[in-house]
């Protein structure tokens, strides 16, 4: 009979990690260039069904720990899928209209730098004419080093990244757009940096970049909202399930027991 308090209890607990990713969505459906987050689940009888028919291990399956009907939470995962452009008429906002990532050089509070990637095309140039994004750090050209430009002349961005100043012809750097062949070897640094772990492989970018413009979160609020209520509503279920249990218990206790 109390099995159903400890599935209860998993379900309620799979539906506050949901509801945690989904407020965060919505805390930055206005961050430039934010990807959205989701969560998986799992039900019991899938993962049993998965670990017998696991062939790693000699003989007889290992058990599955304590038996629980209940929802295993699974992983959390990135929806890269592109957001809206929105114009800003800003010549070093730049959006990335496919797929790949902006690089740039980060700075840790320990002073170590390193490279991130980021869809976030919000940049500026500094006192020094180097174009770094609001959080000071630096955009990386296709050789690796800071974009250097003189803050008193104008350019241009082309759709490959090559930036002109304005009415000439000459290179003066190109913007470095990179890619990955699987975004599974990606992990979120912050809310709009990526960074690749061990086994990652790059891929060639097919990327456009359009410049006086920012894309914007791929995050829909109305979606968000609506499922935000529908798990909500699931862990109110959940809640009362338990709150029936106890009223249950209650009674076989305390008026059974004097039976």
């Amino acid at each position: 009979m109390l099995k159903g308090l400890y599935v209860a209890s998993t379900g309620m607990v799979n539906e506050q990690r949901r509801v945690d990713v989904m407020t965060n969505n919505l805390a930055n459906a206005a961050t430039t260039g934010y990807k959205k987050e989701g969560t998986t689940a799992e039900a019991f009888h899938d993962v049993l069904a998965l670990k017998i028919k696991d062939t790693s291990e000699p003989g007889v399956a290992r058990r599955l720990g304590t038996m629980n009907l209940g929802v295993k939470i699974g992983e959390n995962y990135t929806d890269f899928s592109q957001g809206p452009f929105h114009e800003t008429e800003n010549t070093f906002d730049m959006a990335l209209s496919g797929s790949g990532f902006f690089a740039v050089e980060f700075t840790d509070k320990e002073g170590e730098t390193s490279v991130k990637y980021t869809r976030d095309g919000s940049f500026t140039l500094n006192v020094k004419g180097e174009l770094v994004n609001k959080n000071g750090d630096y955009l990386l050209d296709t050789n690796g080093n800071h974009i250097v430009l003189d803050p008193l002349q104008t350019y241009s961005i082309d759709r490959t990244g090559t930036v002109r100043q304005y009415d000439q012809n000459q290179a003066l750097a190109t913007v470095q757009v990179v890619d990955f062949e699987n975004y599974d070897y990606l992990t979120k640094y912050g809310e709009t940096y990526y960074e690749p772990v061990d086994g990652f492989e790059f891929a060639p970018a097919n990327a456009q970049v359009y410049s006086g413009y920012l894309e914007a979160s791929n995050v829909q609020t109305v979606s968000e909202m609506v499922s935000l209520i529908a798990y909500n509503r699931a862990y109110e279920s959940n809640q009362k399930i338990i709150q029936a249990y106890d009223s249950t218990l209650d009674t076989a206790v305390n008026n059974v027991g004097r039976v």
